[in-house]
């Protein structure tokens, strides 16, 4: 796998607080002054890297690829992405396994923030297509303010086959569709659950949805008729986190 480069200060921080041994470089616009660094800052000096160096601006957006990159980016080793079988082994070891499974996203400011609220309700897992997800790019990183370098992600062959190996690990899957049977609310997410939700605008495909123990909705009493995948997966995440005593 190649090397992924992260940018932006919050990001580069988080790297460094959670997963220290994986940033190789950190790049530093060299006009940017020490005070806007802040807390980045702290963290270098009690985080040592192998490298710091000074670039200009125009090579930061070369590496990033846009012009928001705040004056930092990071060179960081790629992380390992989980194959089904190690999956698998994953769960099998937990009690009560929380899940998030994405169906066919595709959008990285999306996929990044499922990442962050994957992350902040302690998801154990979340699951995406290897064909048709998204790959882990350093805008995903950005919008996932850190949880794309430490939420574990399973890239897998076949989400459908996934989902039956998952109901012979007697864990419940939860579809989310706009004609689901029962509110969201009045569903039990206490034990074992993979949540499953659609790509954007297109929602769970056919062969997904017919691998759902039950599909749910999440009332809308708006003009508009459903929400963005990552607020939906925030939804259904921390309702879970909630029916489970505030702990995932």
């Amino acid at each position: 796998m190649k090397l992924r480069i992260i940018y932006g200060i919050n990001t580069v921080r988080g790297a460094l607080t959670r997963s220290r041994e994986r940033v190789l470089r950190v790049y530093v616009q060299d006009n940017l002054a020490a005070t806007r660094l802040g807390r980045l800052q702290q963290e270098l000096e009690r985080r040592p890297v192998p490298v710091i160096e000074r670039v200009t601006e125009a090579r930061l957006q070369s590496l990033s690829g846009t012009t928001k990159h705040q004056g930092v980016a990071a060179e960081l080793a790629p992380g390992s992405e989980l194959d089904e079988r190690s999956a698998l082994t994953l769960l099998s070891g937990l009690a009560q396994p929380l899940i998030l499974v994405l169906d066919g996203i595709e959008d990285p400011r999306n996929f990044g923030a499922c990442l962050r609220s994957a992350d902040g309700a302690g998801a154990d897992l979340v699951v995406i297509g290897r064909s048709r997800g998204v790959a882990l790019t350093p805008v995903v990183s950005k919008v996932a303010s850190g949880a794309a370098e430490t939420q574990p992600v399973a890239r897998v062959a076949n989400i459908a086959r996934f989902l039956r190996a998952l109901q012979d690990l007697h864990i419940r899957i939860v579809g989310t569709d706009a004609a689901g049977s029962e509110s969201l609310f009045a569903t039990n997410l206490s034990g074992p659950v993979a949540l499953v939700l659609g790509a954007e605008g297109q929602g769970l495909r056919q062969l997904t949805r017919s691998h759902c123990d039950v599909l749910v909705r999440l009332p809308m009493h708006g003009a508009v008729e459903s929400l963005n995948i990552s607020v939906a997966a925030g939804v259904c995440l921390y309702e879970a986190v909630r029916q489970r005593g505030g702990s995932a």
